[in-house]
């Protein structure tokens, strides 16, 4: 049983909770994010948190520096209107996109970061691994002990887009990716610290159980939430028979809008 099992009592009406099973081409979630945004905004739909993967790809914050796109040509690389620099998407790591209409929930930009650090740490919890925040730093961090002194790595980036009071883009949470798969950017622009993951600490965690902590540990701090299908999701990463689609390949040369010619 985990300890979030209690819902805060918010006033707001449940919020959407779907899953995809297929990653999910960024392109697309892009598309689908704007459409709820909208409807959200002219209250013609709830609410919505977005579980899902991508294939293997980097995206650029508004923050982004090219100088810090290491290896242009590892995967594909999108811009996107999200806060923040670059960050890495790919198997392995849950993401997990938020559409909440903060001025209904009376939440400014600042406390709703506050309250989605809280939900990360408080889902960390359950598998006995302290997150931490760092004023100078945006996301969520993990202290170890290593030969020679302690070290910070990031366990979960945080990068948001508000657009007329409704939040999209999110949060992710690295379970068991390949981390060399960071080695072409500079994570977030932070210099100074790598990155981990569950497995990475030695703990055998499967997105499921991730997903669980994630709903309760949710439900504490914004409400209750209903389980949906989204099926425009659905369409686009999988068969008629519940089949993963094939995905397009992503050994491609980097999206236009980033200057790579010094590289």
């Amino acid at each position: 049983m985990f300890s979030g099992d209690s819902i805060a009592d918010t006033g707001a009406p449940a919020v959407d909770w779907a899953i995809s099973d297929c990653p999910v081409e960024y392109p697309s979630a892009l598309e689908l994010m704007r459409q709820r945004v909208t409807a959200i905004r002219d209250n013609q739909s709830r609410e919505l948190v977005w579980l899902l993967e991508h294939p293997p790809l980097y995206t650029a914050g508004t923050s982004a520096k090219d100088a810090d796109l290491l290896d242009p040509g590892t995967f594909p690389i999108f811009r996107s209107g999200r806060g923040g620099q670059f960050t890495y998407h790919g198997p392995g790591q849950r993401v997990i996109y938020v559409m909440l209409d903060l001025k209904m929930r009376g939440l400014d930009v600042r406390s709703f970061l506050v309250a989605l650090e809280r939900w990360m740490i408080a889902t960390l919890v359950e598998f006995n691994v302290v997150g931490e925040t760092r004023r100078d730093r945006v996301g969520v961090w993990v202290r170890r002990t290593m030969r020679g002194g302690t070290i910070e790595d990031k366990i979960a980036a945080i990068g948001l887009r508000v657009s007329r009071g409704v939040s999209s883009h999110g949060l992710s949470l690295n379970v068991d990716p390949d981390l060399s798969h960071y080695r072409g950017i500079v994570p977030c622009g932070i210099h100074e610290h790598g990155v981990t993951s569950l497995a990475n600490l030695g703990l055998p965690v499967t997105l499921y159980d991730v997903d669980v902590a994630l709903r309760a540990n949710f439900e504490r701090i914004f409400g209750a939430t209903r389980r949906v299908e989204l099926t425009a999701a659905n369409n686009l990463s999988a068969t008629a028979n519940g089949e993963c689609k094939p995905l397009a390949d992503n050994k491609k040369a980097p999206v236009s809008g980033l200057d790579t010619s010094a590289r």
